[in-house]
């Protein structure tokens, strides 16, 4: 037979276990009747806008080729200090200008080279590069360089060519505004979500900026940049 504190105890702990069980019914029931009137719609906004270039690297190559390493060091210089003349003339700050040094191929050191080969022994190259943000004027000297080349604007014997990079600098500047136009565009895409569905838009759950990103518009224009974002939205919606 139970004590009389036992039996206390006893039913104290069915209150409890009982109390505890409702109480876990309760709180379960809560939460399954949350997330079933808990709806949402996640969309994408985009922004996509064309920029012109702001910044431009321009390398000139030009090779040549002597029996005399001594003269094709000399005739690796001045054609260096030609084209540096010739790009100051056209405008362009001499401060953007740099130059590598001399890369120097001995024809000799070919175990495979043909002992009747009469081809001139040493080759040399270098390069000259402009960086700058003078896009339109570079491009305007870019177009003149062969007919230049040709009319005596500068002289280099060997063969020559030439290549350019271009970039968008100013991103920082264009974010806000295009952050802008993606999350207006992705607003406007939940509420025609919302109406189709009987449903009001109801405020951003959550909220995620893609990654920028910055491409030529084509292969024939790389000075013209396509920008792109995308951003990602989570509204709720309310009945």
């Amino acid at each position: 037979m139970f004590s009389r504190i036992q039996l206390a105890a006893l039913v104290l702990g069915l209150t409890l276990s009982g109390g505890l069980a409702a109480l876990g019914g309760i709180l379960g029931y809560s939460a399954l009747k949350h997330k079933e009137f808990e709806r949402t719609v996640t969309v994408k906004g985009l922004s996509e806008r064309e920029y012109p270039a702001d910044t431009v690297i321009w390398t000139i190559d030009f090779t040549l080729a002597n029996n005399s390493l001594l003269q094709l060091h000399g005739d690796l210089e001045n054609g260096v200090q030609s084209l540096i003349t010739y790009l100051t003339e056209q405008g362009i700050e001499e401060d953007d200008i740099s130059t590598s040094t001399p890369s120097i191929n001995d024809s000799f050191t070919n175990q495979y080279r043909d002992a009747n080969d009469r081809t001139l022994r040493y080759t040399g190259n270098r390069s000259v590069t402009v960086y700058s943000d003078a896009v339109d004027l570079l491009r305007e000297v870019m177009q003149n360089l062969a007919s230049a080349g040709l009319e005596g604007g500068f002289q280099i014997e060997g063969s020559w060519w030439s290549h350019a990079q271009y970039s968008f600098e100013s991103l920082n500047e264009v974010k806000p505004g295009m952050v802008e136009e993606a999350t207006r565009n992705a607003r406007d895409v939940a509420i025609k979500f919302a109406e189709d569905s009987d449903s009001r838009l109801g405020r951003i759950r959550q909220a995620s900026q893609g990654q920028f990103s910055i491409r030529d518009r084509d292969a024939t224009n790389p000075h013209i940049k396509r920008v792109r974002v995308v951003s990602t939205v989570e509204y709720y919606l309310v009945d």
